[in-house]
Formats: structure tokens, sequence, C-alpha cells
């Protein structure tokens, strides 16, 4: 059964077939992801043959549709010794591939001896060869010097042998990395990383970590960041490698760029094309409406909704007197002005996260200078309290038929963009 951080793809293996593709995150110590193990779920462990492992990789790597399946990232994959003995792995970059050997059926020293030439062959070719602790072992002394990765199952090894065990990795395959996979808990990870382990990979990794000083979840954090590239007019390399990081992010901008409302003769392709095509102030735009609906720390969806209606409230109106540059910082401070709710921590915290323009920061902090009154006229609009709206809106040059037309149009927009 794949773990719940492994994403599974289809893609033809040949006339009515399909080959069911599994991977699973490996990640460093800083929990980056830099590789993926990819399994192939239509096909028993024990009926592998050298057909079905090509398959995989050749539908992993170039299946159109699942190219962010891999991205540029390592893929490990499981392999017999029978399907490393075909011609079909010329057909594939071996740059690209780590070939996961099986340790010899029988440990028999001269069957060892007779398989490290077939491997030898392969890592001159550039493939890197994983081995899990077996490899370790005086028998498989002939296999050692091509190991480029020890894999560690604590599943299957005991917690009091795992320090001992990459001890060993150190000393007898010290070129090697120490993969720890089927890691379950924060306790695991800490104590292999402390024994030298480098990556990891397992179950762990798919599961939110409660730590009490952490109030930004992973995917907040990249569009913050982004946020703050954008307003200080960083470079397309920089705002890329954001995208990057964040898989879900780079989707909703790719879905955003290709969509029909944007007209597109040809599809992009590229978060590169994506940015240049969209301009800094679009893009900022497009990050602000993202936060707002982000679900995440268990902010319900009306709070993300909320914040749509109050920032484009306040472009409509501001629309009526104020610049285009105007408009768009009095869509900022609505969709900002629920940001403490949205990241679980108080407003002055939640603002030293973003770099915002001095007017926006006083309208969210004080409710003040240009862009106060606009916001406290929306938030009037959302109560039952008719002497405050009455307030809010006598320092304002608005009708009441200007007011709620520009209520019913940012209700009618938010609700357009499913927020």
């Amino acid at each position: 059964m794949p773990s719940p951080d492994s994403a599974a793809a289809s893609a033809p293996a040949g006339p009515g077939n399909f080959v069911l593709i599994a991977r699973q995150p490996i990640v460093d110590a800083r929990r980056e992801v830099v590789a993926y193990e990819l399994f192939d779920r239509s096909t028993a462990v024990d009926a592998h043959t050298p057909a079905s492992d090509i398959a995989m990789i050749f539908n992993a790597l170039t299946h159109t549709g699942n190219e962010s399946l891999v991205g540029k990232l390592t893929i490990f994959i499981n392999c017999t010794h029978n399907s490393l003995a075909g011609g079909h792995l010329d057909l594939i970059q071996p740059d690209k591939v780590v070939l996961e050997i099986q340790p010899e059926p029988g440990h028999g020293v001269q069957d060892i001896q007779n398989r490290s030439l077939v491997l030898a062959e392969l890592r001159r070719r550039g493939f890197r060869l994983a081995f899990n602790h077996t490899i370790l072992a005086p028998a498989y002394a002939a296999w050692q010097p091509l190991a480029d990765f020890v894999k560690l199952d604590l599943a299957a090894l005991k917690p009091e042998q795992l320090q001992v065990i990459v001890a060993a990795a150190h000393k007898r395959v010290p070129q090697a990395q120490v993969v720890a996979e089927k890691v379950e808990t924060a306790e695991q990870f800490s104590a292999l990383a402390s024994y030298g382990a480098t990556l990891f990979q397992g179950y762990w990794f798919a599961q939110p970590t409660i730590v009490k000083a952490r109030v930004v979840s992973p995917s907040q954090a990249h569009v913050l960041q982004l946020i703050n590239l954008v307003r200080n007019q960083a470079s397309t390399d920089e705002i890329e490698e954001v995208l990057k990081k964040d898989a879900m992010l780079g989707f909703n901008l790719m879905r955003l760029i290709n969509s029909s409302g944007f007209g597109l003769n040809q599809e992009i392709t590229s978060f590169r094309q994506a940015v240049m095509l969209l301009g800094l102030k679009k893009l900022f735009r497009w990050a602000a409406l993202l936060l707002s609906t982000s679900k995440a720390n268990g902010t319900p969806p009306a709070v993300g909704s909320m914040a749509v209606v109050r920032g484009r409230m306040m472009e409509l109106l501001a629309a009526e007197n104020m610049s285009a540059e105007d408009r768009d910082s009095a869509f900022v401070v609505g969709i900002f002005s629920l940001l403490d709710t949205m990241l679980g921590i108080p407003l002055p915290e939640a603002l030293q996260l973003l770099s915002l323009p001095p007017a926006v920061v006083e309208a969210l902090e004080h409710g003040s200078g240009p862009f106060g009154p606009l916001l406290a006229l929306t938030k009037a609009c959302e109560g039952e309290d008719d002497a405050a709206f009455a307030a809010a809106a006598a320092v304002l040059p608005f009708s009441n038929h200007q007011i709620n037309m520009a209520h019913m149009d940012a209700l009618a927009w938010a609700d357009e963009l499913g927020a």
C-alpha cells in the first residue's frame, strides 16, 4: 500500500495496459525533497521483468501530463538481477536514476563476485547504485566499492542495531550516503540524523508537525516568501525557485496562466514563462489571493472568503477617486485585514512576515491613513449595526447605492473565485 506521501500516476504501458506508479519522497536533514523512490503498483514484486521495469521508468520520465512526477530530481528504482542484464537500460539517461540492488539469493560469495561485474559496468555507465544493509557483510566485499547509497529499513532492524549499522556503513562504504527508510516518527528521524544518516524516507514526512513555535504552514511560508520577493522586485530566477519548492503553489500558477481567461494561443509550460507573462503586479495580487484562501491551520473557509470580499470591495470603491497604485493598495489592505486569523498569530507578528507599503500597514494596524476609512466601511457592511455603517459611510464620498453595488459585486466575485 502506498504511503500517504506518495503520489500515484497512470501511464500507458502498452495496448490495454496501464503502469500504476506511486512515488515516495526522499528528503535531506532539512526535509527538502532531493529524490523520489518509484513503485510499480501494477506488478507484483516477484513478477518484475526487464519490460515492466523499463516501462515504469519511461512512463515516469516521459509520459505526457506527468512530467511533474519526478521533475529534475533523482529517481530510485527497485530492480531484480534479471532486469539488470538486459540492454533496455541503454535507452535511459543514467544520471537521473539510482538502481536499488537486491542481495544475492543465498549470499554465495562466488555468485556475488560474478554479479559485481554487471554492477561495475552499470556504475561505469553513470548509474548510481543503492543497496540495503546486507552489503556491509564481509561476503559482499566485492560490491562495497560500488555503493552510492545504503538504505536502512527501520521496520526490519531493531532500534538498538541502528547506530552500530550506520557506523559500519561509514567505515566500510565511506563514499555512500545512508538512507533511513520507513521513518515513522520524529524521534526516529532525530536519532538516525544524530547517528549519521543523511537522507530519510517514510510515512512521517506526510504528517503535519505540531511545534508550538511554528505558526505558518510550509505552503503558507512559500506564499509569504513569494509575496516578499515580488514586493522587493526580485529576479525571475529567485521567484522561479520558490515556485519549484512548492508543488501546489506552482500548480495553481500554471492553472491560472493556462486558463481560458488569459486567452493564450499556446500552453505555458514553465514557471519562468508564467512569471514573465503575468508580471510582478499581477503575481503579487494572485499570491495575496492564494494566501487568503488557504485552509491551513484549521482556518475556516469563510475567513478566506471574507478577506477576498473586503479586498475586492475596497478596490472597487477606491476606483472611484484613487490612482491605480492606490487601488492595488486598497485591495491588499482588504485581503490582509484578516491575516492574523488566517495565520493564527497576532496581527503585528503576522505583518512582520510581509514586506508591505507603510500606508497598508498603517491601515491594518491602526485603521488610519488613506485606507483606514475604506477598511472601516467594508467591515461595517458585514454587520447589522446601522449606526456603525452610517458613521463609516459619512466620512467617505460615496452614495449608499455605490457602496451597496461595490459590496454586491465583491460578494459575486468572491463566489466566482470559489474562495
